[in-house]
């Protein structure tokens, strides 16, 4: 039995542990924060590795979540 989408969209579907992501929209604000103390250069490298773990471990969640919806 498949769930329907609206179901994923509404929030309804089994939680996949998204301490990853978290952990990643951390380091974005970490490196932010540097750059407003005027280290530009670390907050920048610090920022981008964020960006990217978190859209990395964002399509993961995601993936979960929706494999766990269609069980």
């Amino acid at each position: 039995m498949h769930a329907p989408l609206s179901l994923l969209a509404s929030g309804f579907a089994l939680a996949a542990d998204d301490s990853r992501v978290k952990a990643a929209a951390h380091q974005v604000e970490r490196g932010a924060k540097k750059i407003s103390k005027g280290k530009v250069g670390e907050g920048v490298k610090e920022m981008a590795k964020g960006v990217g773990k978190t859209v990395s471990e964002g399509g993961k969640d995601s993936g979960k979540k929706v494999k766990e919806a269609v069980r």
